[in-house]
């Protein structure tokens, strides 16, 4: 058997990544909002069906922008899933808002609505909700709950770029989305993120407060004959090396997620009569949404059982990690949040998930190996 190591994530390489920034570094123009900001923003509007996008340096920032954009504040609470990443809570923190972190459904590690339901309070003014591995968060009861509390929802869509929810893709059916282009990403720059809205009023805002507070995209479209200083804001604007490189990503959206599936597909096919024998749980999708095979995932009965898949893995070359540590319990979690019941389903997700190698260059002699590997594990 080859003993080649197999890592978790491999960021993916489009053919015209380096043409195009031969085109950037051959011009005038290597800051943000020149020709491939435009073009790559154009596709990803056409993938999401958002109205407006903005292109940003981080998912992080994008978050960042959408609480400046609710005027999140001291007095306000947003409720948080307490498994998700860092991200998803400081950027609310940031803003001197309260995190409420809630419980998850075990089966999918989305967000509860049931635990939403119950930490509302007068001080609510917004939801986060993650779209976990890119399958969507049962929208129908956390739609209902915002609208009748009047409170917004973010959705984190750093996972879910293409997938869907009864048709609606995902990104554009809370208040606001946003996205990441982090080389861990199914499209990535390296670095980057995307903040979608469809709010007219909430996208003029957003495009000053993205440029540092000021108006230069509308000088820069010849709509007033210079800028200055209009709102808060921060620079949240990435380079057009940044955009380039995502432009080339795009491009190849649909041969990257071909190839996602291919190997998602593999494991969801492959995997259940092992499962069925050792207890543990593969991820899956309800029938009303489409996914984006940016993870496969599986749950082991116990910590224990699942430390010994890793430890096994790792012996024959295989790189299969576990995820988030809870926010609630985090140090961070503790001193910037606030949790009403303890998070324990959120606790025992992330002590036995484990997540398999997936990436669109995996072979399928490799992915042979991970197969014949997990198969041969018993709890």
């Amino acid at each position: 058997m080859s003993t080649e190591r197999i890592i978790f994530s491999r960021p993916f390489r489009a053919s015209r990544e380096l043409a195009n920034l031969e085109t950037v570094l051959g011009s005038d123009h290597s800051h943000g909002d020149g020709a491939f900001t435009a073009s790559a923003t154009a596709k990803l509007k056409d993938i999401t069906g958002a109205p407006h996008a903005l292109l940003t340096t981080s998912c992080t920032h994008a978050l960042e922008l959408a609480a400046l954009l609710l005027e999140l504040g001291p007095d306000d609470e947003v409720i948080v899933p307490s498994f998700a990443f860092t991200s998803a809570a400081t950027s609310m923190a940031l803003r001197g808002a309260t995190c409420v972190f809630v419980d998850i459904d075990e089966a999918s590690g989305n967000i509860d609505p049931e635990s939403v339901a119950a930490a509302i309070t007068d001080r609510t003014k917004a939801v986060v909700v993650m779209h976990y591995g890119g399958v969507a968060a049962d929208m129908e009861q956390l739609l209902a709950l915002t609208e009748q509390h009047g409170i917004a929802l973010i959705e984190d869509n750093a996972h879910g770029l293409g997938g869907s929810w009864r048709g609606r893709k995902l990104g554009t059916i809370g208040t606001l989305g946003t996205q990441s282009f982090h080389d861990t990403k199914n499209v990535h720059c390296g670095e980057g993120g995307a903040l979608l809205l469809s709010d007219e009023i909430l996208m003029g805002r957003a495009e000053i407060m993205r440029e540092k507070g000021t108006n230069r995209a509308r000088f820069l479209r010849g709509q007033v004959d210079k800028y200055s200083w209009q709102d808060i804001g921060s620079s949240y604007l990435p380079s057009e090396l940044n955009a380039a490189v995502l432009d080339a990503q795009l491009d190849e959206f649909d041969a990257i997620q071909e190839q996602r599936f291919r190997v998602w597909n593999t494991y969801a096919a492959q995997l259940p009569e092992w499962a069925e024998r050792t207890g543990a749980r593969l991820m899956a999708v309800p029938e009303d949404r489409e996914h984006t095979a940016h993870m496969f995932f599986i749950q082991l009965p116990t910590e224990e059982s699942r430390d010994g898949l890793i430890r096994h893995l790792a012996q024959q070359g295989i790189v299969a990690p576990f995820h988030y540590i809870p926010l609630d319990s985090s140090p961070a979690g503790l001193k910037y949040g606030r949790t009403p019941v303890p998070c324990t389903r959120s606790a025992r997700f992330s002590a036995t998930i484990l997540r398999l190698p997936l990436w669109p260059m995996l072979t399928q002699a490799q992915l042979e190996r991970v197969v014949e590997a997990i198969s041969a594990y018993g709890c």
